[in-house]
């Protein structure tokens, strides 16, 4: 379980972003930041997830290395997304919620979490988090995870609508709570991250390092004339759900920026404009999705050097 103790003089936090399928791009950049630092969950002292990032979070936060995480995306973020209506795609999204993370609970974690999710009838996040240092208020009746198993979290993270059905969960007091996926209120969660670092936990700004990883970005791909799956996906707007996205991580990171100039950052997300590397969210074809894992892992070559000032 992860200790309410005073956190060590520098404290690292590790960001990931929503993005669907494109979680692979940041599951590369992750391969070869564990293989120079180490496992991850000692390294990174907070790690913060929305949608597909929640899913790498959370298991990274219960000890799992990169090279399993990746195996779970390889047999079950693949189902997840060649599914076609809603109904289905969340049957496949809460049976890899059952199967990876079986009974698993917020007391289970390793290191610090973030899971965010967005309270649909409320229009307000609603963050997942393990020790009551994070919290911003009512801390003496703080429950880790407000007593929500992590797979319930990570499902209710995850459930982009309309595309997905939309997650009800149950508190330990027995609220009942309609979430949506995390994406609608922070796809880029670096700046909640930094907000627990630095208010909540009250760190100094010079002791915080933060490791930001997007999902890159790419060219949309074209609707096919005799392709059911692409007519469906831009019949129902995927196209404006993705830009909707995109801008809110760009405006969260312009806004980290403003407001946490002075926190060091490593942020990778690098931007490919070539037609092959077209993609979206719900991509399942294996070949680009291996692209987009190797496109991760060379894009932290380029931050080589910064991150093992931060990590070593």
């Amino acid at each position: 379980m992860v200790s309410d103790e005073t956190p060590p003089e520098l404290f690292r936090v590790l960001a990931l972003d929503g993005g669907g399928a494109k979680g692979f791009y940041t599951l590369g950049v992750l391969h070869e930041i564990e293989a120079m630092a180490g496992p991850l969950h000692e390294r990174f002292n907070l790690v913060y997830g929305t949608s597909t990032g929640a899913i790498i979070a959370a298991l990274i936060c219960l000890g799992y290395s990169v090279a399993d995480i990746r195996k779970l995306y390889q047999e079950h973020v693949v189902k997840v997304m060649a599914r076609l209506l809603p109904s289905s795609k969340s049957a496949a999204l809460a049976d890899l919620a059952r199967d990876v993370f079986k009974d698993a609970a917020f007391t289970d974690v390793k290191t610090g979490i973030g899971i965010v999710c967005t309270k649909w009838g409320q229009e307000r996040p609603m963050i997942f988090k393990a020790s009551k240092t994070q919290a911003f208020g009512s801390k003496s009746s703080f429950v880790p995870g407000f007593g929500v198993p992590i797979g319930e979290a990570v499902q209710a993270s995850c459930s982009a609508y309309p595309f997905f059905k939309k997650k009800t969960v149950v508190t330990s007091l027995g609220e009942s709570i309609e979430l949506g996926d995390g994406g609608f209120c922070a796809n880029n969660p670096a700046l909640y991250a930094l907000a627990d670092a630095t208010v909540s936990m009250k760190l100094a700004h010079e002791n915080v390092r933060l490791v930001s990883i997007g999902v890159g970005e790419y060219p949309s791909p074209k609707a096919g004339l005799f392709s059911l799956r692409r007519w469906f996906n831009y019949m129902f707007t995927v196209r404006l759900l993705q830009k909707t996205l995109e801008i809110n991580t760009q405006s969260m990171d312009q806004l980290r920026i403003v407001l946490f100039k002075d926190i060091k950052t490593v942020r990778i997300s690098q931007a490919y404009t070539q037609p092959e590397m077209a993609t979206d969210m719900f991509e399942h074809n294996t070949k680009k999705l291996d692209e987009l894992w190797q496109r991760g892992r060379r894009s932290f070559e380029g931050h080589e050097p910064a991150l093992k000032e931060y990590l070593l």
